[in-house]
């Protein structure tokens, strides 16, 4: 087995999971495409819980990072968020995923509950940098942050949605740049 195998099966399960949710991901379908045995997935997760788990913790630490990123290297605050609907684009021109976390949230009930606190800290993270930069960019006071951030977090999860309904991309970019002309997005 690959020193990498854990990070194999990592990435193999994001994208199952950007395509099925969480119902979607089965060891035995996902062994063949790290190559290895089912069985040898239980050695690095011992349940499907444990591996999505992983798999959401992952995606919004690495949500995180990115955001962060994206910030530090902008010229301005908002330069970066003009640029935050582009993180939710990149699933749907990877053969039409969505945000793992906005699929895991539409099976919310049938998670387990270590599963839920991931999925749930993936919203917290995007709000969080959202309502740090809006308020650094000028566009809202402190106090109107919160309810602009969950706005945007949540029409761009929508966006994103209604575009993999319709298998296309561009409905998503014509909802984002509606949210722009409405002032939900800054210009």
């Amino acid at each position: 087995m690959s020193a990498n195998a854990r990070e194999d099966i990592l990435a193999a399960a994001k994208l199952v999971a950007q395509a099925h949710g969480y119902a979607g991901l089965n060891f035995r379908d996902l062994a063949p495409q790290v190559g290895i045995k089912a069985a040898s997935i239980y050695y690095h997760f011992p349940s499907k819980a444990d591996l999505a788990r992983a798999v959401a913790r992952r995606y919004w630490e690495d949500s995180a990072a990115y955001l962060e990123s994206l910030l530090q290297k902008s010229a301005k605050p908002l330069d970066a968020l003009r640029r935050y609907p582009e993180t939710f684009r990149w699933a749907l021109e990877n053969d039409n995923r969505i945000c793992l976390c906005s699929f895991m949230s539409a099976q919310f009930d049938d998670l387990p509950d270590l599963v839920k606190t991931e999925v749930q800290a993936f919203a917290d993270v995007n709000i969080a940098w959202l309502k740090k930069t809006l308020v650094a960019a000028k566009v809202v006071s402190p106090k109107g942050a919160e309810k602009r951030a969950r706005a945007i977090f949540s029409g761009i999860m929508g966006a994103q949605l209604m575009a993999r309904s319709r298998a296309d991309i561009t409905l998503y970019d014509s909802l984002i740049e509606t949210y722009r002309t409405a002032g939900l997005l800054p210009v």
